[in-house]
């Protein structure tokens, strides 16, 4: 099926006017809504982990440590995460959620567990796996553009030897 721009713009912003409708007010000031991506996934990482350092965290979010820091600081100004110094060695952070964060990713799970499962009631055995197809394709085919595109990038990146 081949889509020019227009169709793709109409389709994209049907489905977005859909889930304007959809989704309550309380749920579009969720905390999802207040968080960056980035903030999202330490969230979710730190809710995995338990605790991390920021390396750990850079190398997560596939960031500099400098930008993860940023986000770090960032999310510790709205109690979100904070930083525990190890006793024995002054320089080794440990980042760990604090009650508030807990509590944040706890509602997000809650709504989603929530949609999920109302999912998992409506959809038969069958849609349910022919859904799964579906997202793994989609999965699959961002992959590849995205290597692609990281293809390109790399092909124009200009190397200057150093003596």
């Amino acid at each position: 099926m081949q889509l020019n721009q227009n169709s793709i713009e109409d389709i994209l912003f049907e489905y977005v006017e859909q889930f304007r409708l959809i989704i309550s007010p309380e749920t579009w000031g969720n905390v999802l809504m207040e968080c960056s991506k980035n903030e999202m996934l330490v969230l979710l990482f730190l809710y995995r982990k338990g605790e991390s350092n920021m390396s750990q965290v850079a190398e997560y979010l596939n960031t500099p440590l400098n930008t993860a820091t940023g986000i770090i600081t960032r999310m510790e100004n709205k109690k979100m995460v904070s930083r525990n110094r190890n006793s024995d060695d002054k320089r080794v952070v440990t980042i760990i959620l604090t009650d508030i964060g807990k509590q944040q990713i706890d509602g997000i799970i809650k709504n989603f567990a929530r949609y999920g499962q109302r999912l998992m009631d409506d959809l038969t055995q069958d849609e349910l796996k022919i859904l799964m197809c579906v997202m793994d394709k989609v999965l699959n085919m961002l992959r590849d553009v995205q290597h692609q595109d990281n293809q390109e990038m790399t092909k124009k990146i200009r190397k200057i030897p150093i003596e």
